[in-house]
Protein backbone atom coordinates (compact mmCIF):
# COMPACT_ATOMS: atom_id res chain seq x y z
CA UNK A 1 0.00 0.00 0.00
CA UNK A 2 1.78 3.36 -1.19
CA UNK A 3 1.54 5.87 2.07
CA UNK A 4 -0.70 8.76 2.04
CA UNK A 5 1.03 12.21 1.72
CA UNK A 6 1.20 13.91 5.16
CA UNK A 7 0.13 17.21 5.00
CA UNK A 8 2.15 18.65 7.53
CA UNK A 9 5.46 18.02 5.57
CA UNK A 10 4.59 20.31 2.42
CA UNK A 11 4.91 24.35 2.60
CA UNK A 12 2.11 26.96 2.00
CA UNK A 13 2.80 28.02 -1.44
CA UNK A 14 1.83 31.76 -1.45
CA UNK A 15 3.06 33.83 -3.90
CA UNK A 16 6.21 34.89 -2.45
CA UNK A 17 6.92 31.08 -2.03
CA UNK A 18 6.37 29.90 -5.52
CA UNK A 19 8.45 33.27 -6.79
CA UNK A 20 11.21 32.34 -4.86
CA UNK A 21 11.10 28.27 -5.89
CA UNK A 22 11.24 29.50 -9.43
CA UNK A 23 14.14 31.86 -8.90
CA UNK A 24 15.82 28.78 -7.12
CA UNK A 25 15.03 26.94 -10.07
CA UNK A 26 16.33 29.86 -12.44
CA UNK A 27 19.41 30.15 -10.58
CA UNK A 28 20.07 26.25 -10.54
CA UNK A 29 19.10 26.14 -14.25
CA UNK A 30 21.73 28.42 -15.29
CA UNK A 31 24.17 26.56 -12.69
CA UNK A 32 23.44 23.38 -14.15
CA UNK A 33 23.86 24.59 -18.00
CA UNK A 34 27.35 26.41 -17.08
CA UNK A 35 28.78 23.72 -14.98
CA UNK A 36 27.53 20.50 -16.14
CA UNK A 37 25.87 19.54 -12.72
CA UNK A 38 21.98 19.05 -12.08
CA UNK A 39 22.22 22.31 -9.81
CA UNK A 40 20.80 20.24 -7.05
CA UNK A 41 23.45 21.60 -4.67
CA UNK A 42 21.92 25.18 -4.88
CA UNK A 43 18.46 24.06 -5.15
CA UNK A 44 18.36 21.42 -2.62
CA UNK A 45 19.74 23.29 0.26
CA UNK A 46 17.33 25.99 -1.08
CA UNK A 47 14.22 24.32 -0.60
CA UNK A 48 15.34 23.61 2.96
CA UNK A 49 15.90 27.05 3.91
CA UNK A 50 12.24 27.76 2.56
CA UNK A 51 10.94 25.02 4.54
CA UNK A 52 10.62 22.41 3.02
CA UNK A 53 11.81 19.59 4.85
CA UNK A 54 15.14 17.80 3.62
CA UNK A 55 13.69 14.50 2.62
CA UNK A 56 10.96 16.30 0.44
CA UNK A 57 13.31 18.85 -0.93
CA UNK A 58 15.74 15.80 -2.11
CA UNK A 59 12.87 14.08 -3.38
CA UNK A 60 11.37 16.80 -5.38
CA UNK A 61 14.34 17.97 -7.06
CA UNK A 62 15.72 13.89 -7.80
CA UNK A 63 12.02 14.23 -9.56
CA UNK A 64 13.19 17.43 -11.54
CA UNK A 65 16.33 15.88 -12.03
CA UNK A 66 15.02 13.12 -14.15
CA UNK A 67 13.49 15.82 -16.86
CA UNK A 68 16.65 17.22 -17.44
CA UNK A 69 18.50 14.35 -17.68
CA UNK A 70 16.51 13.06 -20.46
CA UNK A 71 16.83 15.99 -22.68
CA UNK A 72 20.53 16.34 -21.95
CA UNK A 73 21.12 13.01 -22.61
CA UNK A 74 19.83 13.29 -25.80
CA UNK A 75 21.68 15.85 -27.17
CA UNK A 76 24.59 13.65 -25.89
CA UNK A 77 23.63 10.63 -27.83
CA UNK A 78 23.43 12.71 -30.84
CA UNK A 79 26.42 13.88 -30.62
CA UNK A 80 27.73 10.24 -30.03
CA UNK A 81 29.05 11.14 -26.36
CA UNK A 82 26.95 8.38 -24.37
CA UNK A 83 28.22 5.14 -23.57
CA UNK A 84 25.45 3.23 -23.11
CA UNK A 85 27.24 0.19 -21.94
CA UNK A 86 29.13 1.76 -19.15
CA UNK A 87 25.67 3.80 -17.99
CA UNK A 88 23.79 0.40 -18.03
CA UNK A 89 26.58 -1.09 -15.40
CA UNK A 90 26.81 1.79 -13.43
CA UNK A 91 22.75 1.92 -13.60
CA UNK A 92 22.28 -1.57 -11.53
CA UNK A 93 24.27 -0.57 -8.37
CA UNK A 94 23.49 2.86 -8.59
CA UNK A 95 19.99 1.78 -7.94
CA UNK A 96 20.79 -0.47 -4.76
CA UNK A 97 22.58 3.10 -3.54
CA UNK A 98 19.60 4.96 -4.09
CA UNK A 99 17.27 2.38 -2.04
CA UNK A 100 19.77 2.39 0.75
CA UNK A 101 19.87 6.39 1.15
CA UNK A 102 15.89 6.68 0.31
CA UNK A 103 15.86 4.23 3.29
CA UNK A 104 18.09 5.60 5.85
CA UNK A 105 16.08 9.77 4.90
CA UNK A 106 12.79 7.78 5.35
CA UNK A 107 13.67 6.10 8.69
CA UNK A 108 15.65 9.49 10.06
CA UNK A 109 12.40 11.32 9.40
CA UNK A 110 10.07 9.34 11.03
CA UNK A 111 12.12 8.11 13.61
CA UNK A 112 11.67 10.83 15.37
CA UNK A 113 8.01 11.44 15.99
CA UNK A 114 6.70 8.99 13.60
CA UNK A 115 6.84 11.28 10.96
CA UNK A 116 5.13 14.50 12.26
CA UNK A 117 6.71 17.26 14.43
CA UNK A 118 10.27 18.96 14.41
CA UNK A 119 11.84 16.32 15.85
CA UNK A 120 11.72 13.79 12.96
CA UNK A 121 12.30 16.51 10.26
CA UNK A 122 15.10 18.12 12.03
CA UNK A 123 17.09 14.53 12.07
CA UNK A 124 16.58 13.87 8.60
CA UNK A 125 18.00 17.53 7.58
CA UNK A 126 20.67 17.32 9.84
CA UNK A 127 21.75 14.11 8.29
CA UNK A 128 21.33 15.65 4.75
CA UNK A 129 23.14 19.31 6.05
CA UNK A 130 26.36 17.00 7.23
CA UNK A 131 26.67 15.09 4.00
CA UNK A 132 26.49 17.94 1.84
CA UNK A 133 28.28 20.11 4.09
CA UNK A 134 31.29 17.31 4.17
CA UNK A 135 31.15 15.74 0.64
CA UNK A 136 30.54 19.22 -1.28
CA UNK A 137 33.57 20.45 0.77
CA UNK A 138 36.02 18.22 -0.49
CA UNK A 139 34.41 18.70 -4.11
CA UNK A 140 34.86 22.20 -4.00
CA UNK A 141 38.27 22.40 -2.59
CA UNK A 142 39.37 19.43 -5.36
CA UNK A 143 38.07 21.79 -7.96
CA UNK A 144 39.28 25.06 -6.76
CA UNK A 145 43.30 23.39 -6.29
CA UNK A 146 43.12 21.74 -9.79
CA UNK A 147 41.92 25.16 -11.49
CA UNK A 148 44.59 27.56 -9.74
CA UNK A 149 47.16 25.06 -10.82
CA UNK A 150 46.33 24.33 -13.84
CA UNK A 151 48.96 25.47 -16.51
CA UNK A 152 49.23 25.24 -20.38
CA UNK A 153 51.56 22.30 -20.61
CA UNK A 154 49.41 20.19 -18.17
CA UNK A 155 45.86 21.02 -18.96
CA UNK A 156 44.39 17.50 -19.62
CA UNK A 157 43.30 15.51 -16.60
CA UNK A 158 45.78 12.65 -14.68
CA UNK A 159 45.57 9.45 -16.10
CA UNK A 160 47.38 8.12 -12.93
CA UNK A 161 44.92 6.22 -11.66
CA UNK A 162 42.73 5.05 -14.59
CA UNK A 163 46.51 3.65 -15.77
CA UNK A 164 47.26 2.44 -11.87
CA UNK A 165 43.94 0.52 -12.03
CA UNK A 166 43.89 -1.26 -15.62
CA UNK A 167 47.82 -2.69 -14.57
CA UNK A 168 46.17 -4.69 -11.04
CA UNK A 169 43.77 -6.04 -13.94
CA UNK A 170 40.75 -7.20 -11.31
CA UNK A 171 38.68 -9.35 -13.23
CA UNK A 172 36.37 -9.61 -14.80
CA UNK A 173 37.46 -6.65 -17.06
CA UNK A 174 34.61 -5.05 -19.27
CA UNK A 175 35.39 -3.15 -22.17
CA UNK A 176 33.38 -0.51 -23.44
CA UNK A 177 33.32 0.68 -26.83
CA UNK A 178 32.32 4.44 -26.75
CA UNK A 179 34.73 5.17 -24.50
CA UNK A 180 37.25 3.07 -25.19
CA UNK A 181 38.12 1.79 -22.01
CA UNK A 182 38.63 -1.73 -20.21
CA UNK A 183 37.22 -1.54 -16.45
CA UNK A 184 36.89 -3.82 -13.32
CA UNK A 185 33.36 -4.77 -12.59
CA UNK A 186 34.28 -4.10 -9.10
CA UNK A 187 35.63 -0.43 -9.31
CA UNK A 188 32.44 0.23 -11.75
CA UNK A 189 29.71 -1.52 -9.00
CA UNK A 190 31.76 0.67 -6.32
CA UNK A 191 31.54 3.93 -8.41
CA UNK A 192 27.83 3.23 -9.15
CA UNK A 193 26.82 3.18 -5.64
CA UNK A 194 28.68 5.77 -4.23
CA UNK A 195 26.90 7.65 -6.91
CA UNK A 196 23.73 6.50 -6.29
CA UNK A 197 23.52 6.93 -2.88
CA UNK A 198 24.84 10.80 -2.93
CA UNK A 199 21.91 11.48 -5.79
CA UNK A 200 19.27 9.94 -3.09
CA UNK A 201 21.02 11.39 0.04
CA UNK A 202 21.33 15.18 -0.83
CA UNK A 203 20.65 14.91 -4.96
CA UNK A 204 23.97 15.27 -6.18
CA UNK A 205 25.12 12.33 -7.92
CA UNK A 206 26.96 14.62 -10.60
CA UNK A 207 30.31 15.42 -8.76
CA UNK A 208 30.93 11.66 -8.20
CA UNK A 209 30.15 10.29 -11.12
CA UNK A 210 31.57 12.27 -14.07
CA UNK A 211 35.09 12.69 -11.79
CA UNK A 212 35.10 8.71 -11.49
CA UNK A 213 34.54 8.10 -14.93
CA UNK A 214 36.96 11.06 -15.96
CA UNK A 215 39.97 9.80 -13.51
CA UNK A 216 39.31 6.36 -12.55
CA UNK A 217 37.80 5.06 -15.83
CA UNK A 218 39.86 7.22 -18.14
CA UNK A 219 36.82 8.67 -20.36
CA UNK A 220 36.86 10.99 -22.28
CA UNK A 221 35.50 14.38 -20.50
CA UNK A 222 32.75 14.79 -22.80
CA UNK A 223 31.73 11.21 -23.03
CA UNK A 224 31.57 10.99 -19.21
CA UNK A 225 29.75 13.63 -19.15
CA UNK A 226 27.13 12.11 -21.58
CA UNK A 227 26.89 9.23 -20.15
CA UNK A 228 26.44 10.73 -16.84
CA UNK A 229 23.13 12.46 -17.84
CA UNK A 230 21.84 9.20 -19.41
CA UNK A 231 22.94 7.59 -16.27
CA UNK A 232 20.74 10.47 -14.10
CA UNK A 233 17.99 9.90 -16.05
CA UNK A 234 17.35 6.44 -14.90
CA UNK A 235 18.33 7.72 -11.38
CA UNK A 236 15.94 10.29 -11.34
CA UNK A 237 13.24 8.37 -12.27
CA UNK A 238 14.22 5.09 -9.98
CA UNK A 239 14.77 7.90 -7.17
CA UNK A 240 11.37 9.78 -7.98
CA UNK A 241 9.33 6.41 -7.98
CA UNK A 242 11.46 5.74 -4.59
CA UNK A 243 10.29 8.92 -3.04
CA UNK A 244 6.87 9.08 -4.40
CA UNK A 245 6.03 5.68 -2.66
CA UNK A 246 7.05 7.17 0.62
CA UNK A 247 5.19 10.52 0.03
CA UNK A 248 8.22 12.92 0.06
CA UNK A 249 7.61 14.29 -3.55
CA UNK A 250 5.92 17.68 -3.34
CA UNK A 251 4.85 18.01 -8.01
CA UNK A 252 4.27 21.77 -7.16
CA UNK A 253 7.94 22.30 -5.95
CA UNK A 254 8.58 20.36 -9.09
CA UNK A 255 6.71 22.06 -11.42
CA UNK A 256 8.07 25.33 -10.14
CA UNK A 257 11.46 24.45 -10.20
CA UNK A 258 10.73 23.35 -14.25
CA UNK A 259 9.31 26.53 -14.59
CA UNK A 260 12.91 28.20 -13.68
CA UNK A 261 15.44 25.96 -14.59
CA UNK A 262 14.32 25.22 -18.28
CA UNK A 263 15.07 28.98 -19.05
CA UNK A 264 18.04 29.13 -17.17
CA UNK A 265 19.86 25.91 -18.13
CA UNK A 266 20.11 27.60 -22.18
CA UNK A 267 21.56 30.83 -20.74
CA UNK A 268 23.99 28.75 -18.48
CA UNK A 269 25.01 26.42 -21.59
CA UNK A 270 25.84 29.54 -23.85
CA UNK A 271 27.94 30.77 -21.16
CA UNK A 272 30.62 27.44 -21.66
CA UNK A 273 30.94 28.75 -25.26
CA UNK A 274 32.13 32.38 -24.27
CA UNK A 275 34.11 31.73 -20.75
CA UNK A 276 37.65 29.81 -20.74
CA UNK A 277 37.26 27.11 -18.87
CA UNK A 278 39.42 27.53 -15.79
CA UNK A 279 36.97 30.55 -15.25
CA UNK A 280 33.93 28.06 -15.56
CA UNK A 281 35.67 25.79 -12.68
CA UNK A 282 36.69 28.69 -10.74
CA UNK A 283 33.37 30.27 -10.07
CA UNK A 284 32.22 26.38 -9.92
CA UNK A 285 34.13 26.24 -6.86
CA UNK A 286 33.23 29.02 -4.84
CA UNK A 287 30.08 28.68 -5.57
CA UNK A 288 29.68 25.42 -3.87
CA UNK A 289 31.90 26.91 -1.08
CA UNK A 290 29.12 29.23 -0.35
CA UNK A 291 27.05 26.91 -0.69
CA UNK A 292 28.50 24.44 1.88
CA UNK A 293 28.69 27.55 4.21
CA UNK A 294 25.12 28.27 4.18
CA UNK A 295 24.06 24.86 4.93
CA UNK A 296 26.35 24.87 8.12
CA UNK A 297 24.88 27.74 9.24
CA UNK A 298 21.57 26.03 9.53
CA UNK A 299 23.23 23.00 11.43
CA UNK A 300 23.09 24.52 14.50
CA UNK A 301 19.01 25.15 14.12
CA UNK A 302 18.68 21.16 13.75
CA UNK A 303 21.05 20.12 16.44
CA UNK A 304 18.87 22.44 18.92
CA UNK A 305 15.61 21.16 17.20
CA UNK A 306 16.72 17.72 18.17
CA UNK A 307 17.96 19.00 21.93
CA UNK A 308 21.97 18.32 21.55
CA UNK A 309 22.08 21.93 22.40
CA UNK A 310 20.51 24.43 24.60
CA UNK A 311 19.74 27.27 22.85
CA UNK A 312 16.98 29.99 22.49
CA UNK A 313 14.16 28.20 19.91
CA UNK A 314 13.97 32.28 19.20
CA UNK A 315 17.58 32.15 17.04
CA UNK A 316 16.06 29.33 14.74
CA UNK A 317 14.58 32.14 12.56
CA UNK A 318 18.12 33.80 12.13
CA UNK A 319 20.20 30.67 11.60
CA UNK A 320 17.67 30.06 8.60
CA UNK A 321 17.57 33.77 7.76
CA UNK A 322 21.17 33.95 7.23
CA UNK A 323 21.50 30.55 5.56
CA UNK A 324 19.47 31.72 3.48
CA UNK A 325 20.99 35.21 2.63
CA UNK A 326 24.13 33.17 2.04
CA UNK A 327 22.70 30.58 -0.36
CA UNK A 328 20.83 33.65 -2.23
CA UNK A 329 24.03 35.79 -2.09
CA UNK A 330 26.32 32.52 -3.78
CA UNK A 331 23.64 31.69 -6.66
CA UNK A 332 22.87 35.51 -7.68
CA UNK A 333 26.90 36.56 -7.74
CA UNK A 334 27.48 33.48 -9.45
CA UNK A 335 24.58 33.91 -11.82
CA UNK A 336 25.54 37.65 -12.33
CA UNK A 337 29.32 36.46 -12.87
CA UNK A 338 28.31 33.83 -15.69
CA UNK A 339 25.71 36.84 -17.47
CA UNK A 340 28.08 39.22 -17.49
CA UNK A 341 30.53 36.57 -19.37
CA UNK A 342 27.69 35.79 -21.39
CA UNK A 343 26.85 39.50 -22.40
CA UNK A 344 30.37 40.15 -23.22
CA UNK A 345 30.77 36.92 -25.39
CA UNK A 346 27.69 37.91 -27.32
CA UNK A 347 28.60 41.41 -27.94
CA UNK A 348 32.41 40.14 -29.44
CA UNK A 349 30.66 37.77 -31.49
CA UNK A 350 28.43 40.66 -32.73
CA UNK A 351 31.31 42.72 -33.66
CA UNK A 352 33.15 40.07 -35.10
CA UNK A 353 29.78 38.81 -37.21
CA UNK A 354 30.04 43.56 -38.10
CA UNK A 355 33.61 43.45 -38.83
CA UNK A 356 33.45 40.52 -41.43
CA UNK A 357 30.35 41.57 -43.35
CA UNK A 358 32.04 45.30 -43.73
CA UNK A 359 35.06 43.14 -45.08
CA UNK A 360 33.15 41.20 -47.55
CA UNK A 361 31.12 44.33 -48.79
CA UNK A 362 34.37 46.18 -49.67
CA UNK A 363 35.81 43.16 -51.10
CA UNK A 364 32.62 42.80 -53.46
CA UNK A 365 33.12 47.06 -54.10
Amino acid sequence: MIPHILSDMFIELNLSTAIQVVVLGFIGGILSGFIGSGGAFFMTPGMMNLGVPGVVAVGSNITHKFGKAMMGSRMHGELGNVDRKLGIFLILTSFVGIRFAVWLNTMLFEGGTGGHGEGGSAAADLYISLIFVCILSLVAISMLRDALRATKEDSGPSQRIAEYLSRLKLFPMIHFPVADVRVSLWVISAVGLATGYLAGTIGVGGFIGVPAMIYVFGVPTAVAAGTELFLAMFMGAFGALNYAFQGFVDLRLTLLLYLGSLVGIYIGAYGTKVVKEIIIRIVTGVIIILCVISRAIAIPMYLRQLGYVEMNPEWDRYFNQASKIMLFAAGISGCAIILWNVYRGYQRRKQVASTLKIARAETVA
